[in-house]
């Protein structure tokens, strides 16, 4: 019975999870393989206090240690750009198979990274990388490999998806809850790449590249967070019959790429509405399979750990066969991986709602309503809320429109005196 050997680089939050997958499923995992996984070198600056008895007589100094004989696959999970980067390249250059959960170097590198491993003839793994624990590349690359890839909409980062969520649950505005979400610990300190958009743009990069056969990057895909969405915003797209998400767009149109991170009001009766908290949930349109939703916890410990050793394991059976490569890193061969053109959002056409703050008298609806006019925007309903005040929320529904009259209609109203504040667009996803 062959065993295969694991190096370990970084047991912080998902590499304790997988330490103590390892250890705490051996079992399983072994009688799933019919060989052994031995977690046989770490190599960590920090270490849980709970798994340090797991790694006791195994830890190494240099990470190059990891590159020994003795180890068959490396599991990299220490984040960032370029120490990860020239880390996975030097393993790698060593002929060692990669596991990885970083979506941020991928959406940058990923294409250059799995053309030295082709080069290499080795296996990078990368289920964790999106949706943590949901196995989504895998039903990708393997599971959906008979269908053309149509569309993916996808909430993809548990941590906006708990602030909208809590907002609308307690009633209570974006800051509040993203303080209520830090204490908790679904928030980081510093929640940008969260709220923003930035990490869910990474995602989608890598979850359209493999699903159109394409090189996307983070630089393609149109990013917009949810800093601005209010509780007001909240209300009136539950009226509308509507809910808020930050949503992952991607689509393949006459062979171009459109491919966007935002804020989006999704009809209630949406699979994707319904999922709340930092539960995670991707929608993926087929030609054949239809619409097929995966739905899990997008992040956390033991979730993400479970996808890293899920790779370890799929890796550790094609070594055990002499069969690397097996499935196309990028789902695709290279010689079929294009770079497509990406669609200019000011291109597309949807609904929007949008809300204005305006001054509080006579004539505003009419000087708003004939500057969308003039842009070829018709108007499907308007809410003027007088709370007896000088300035006053105006929200308004827009039939189907141009991203790029849109955006030049505001450009025009942001120049008149009656508006007040950074007006709020969200865009309506009524396919």
């Amino acid at each position: 019975m062959k065993q295969v050997n694991i190096g370990l680089l970084g047991v912080g939050t998902v590499g304790s999870g997988v330490v103590k997958i390892l250890n705490d499923n051996a079992e399983i995992i072994k009688k799933r393989l019919g060989f052994e996984l031995k977690l046989k070198k770490v190599c960590s600056k920090i270490v849980h206090d709970d798994v340090k008895h797991l790694v006791d007589g195994i830890m190494v100094d240099s990470y190059e240690e990891l590159f020994d004989d003795d180890i068959d696959i490396v599991i990299e999970l220490v984040g960032g750009y370029d120490f990860a980067k020239n880390f996975m390249l030097d393993a790698i250059s060593n002929k060692k198979s990669v596991v990885t959960a970083n979506k941020a170097l991928l959406a940058r590198h990923g294409y250059e990274i799995f053309s030295r491993a082709f080069e290499n003839k080795v296996d990078v793994g990368y289920e964790a990388a999106v949706a943590g624990g949901i196995p989504i590349i895998k039903a990708i690359k393997e599971s959906l490999s008979a269908n053309n890839i149509q569309c993916i909409k996808a909430i993809v980062n548990g941590t906006c998806n708990y602030i909208l969520t809590e907002m609308e649950r307690k009633q209570a505005g974006f800051n509040d809850v993203l303080k209520d979400a830090q204490e908790k610990g679904f928030a980081e300190a510093d929640p940008t790449f969260d709220v923003d958009g930035i990490d869910s743009a990474h995602k989608m990069a890598i979850s359209s590249s493999i699903s159109f056969g394409d090189n996307i990057t983070e630089k393609d895909v149109f990013t917009e967070g949810v800093r601005d969405i209010s509780l007001l915003d909240i209300k009136y797209a539950s009226e509308f019959g509507y809910k808020i998400k930050l949503l992952g767009i991607a689509r393949l149109i006459d062979d171009k790429i459109d491919v966007r991170v935002h804020p989006t009001m999704v009809k209630k009766d949406d699979a994707l509405a319904s999922i709340e908290g930092e539960y995670n949930a991707i929608k993926v349109k087929c030609d054949m399979a239809d619409d097929t939703v995966y739905v899990g916890k997008g992040a956390g410990s033991l979730p993400t750990a479970s996808a890293v050793v899920a790779d370890v394991m799929d890796i550790a059976r094609n070594i055990r066969h002499s069969s690397p490569l097996r499935i196309p890193l990028m789902s695709f061969p290279f010689n079929y991986v294009r770079k497509r053109n990406i669609i200019d959002i000011n291109e597309l056409e949807m609904d929007y709602y949008i809300r204005f703050s305006v001054d509080d008298s006579v004539g505003v609806l009419s000087k708003i309503s004939g500057i969308l006019g003039n842009n070829n925007i018709s108007i499907k309903s308007v809410i003027q809320l007088n709370k007896g005040e000088d300035w006053v929320p105006l929200i308004v529904l827009t039939h189907k429109a141009k991203e790029k009259n849109i955006q030049n209609a505001l450009h025009e109203i942001h120049k008149l005196d009656i508006i007040k504040d950074k007006t709020l667009l969200i865009r309506i996803d009524d396919e």
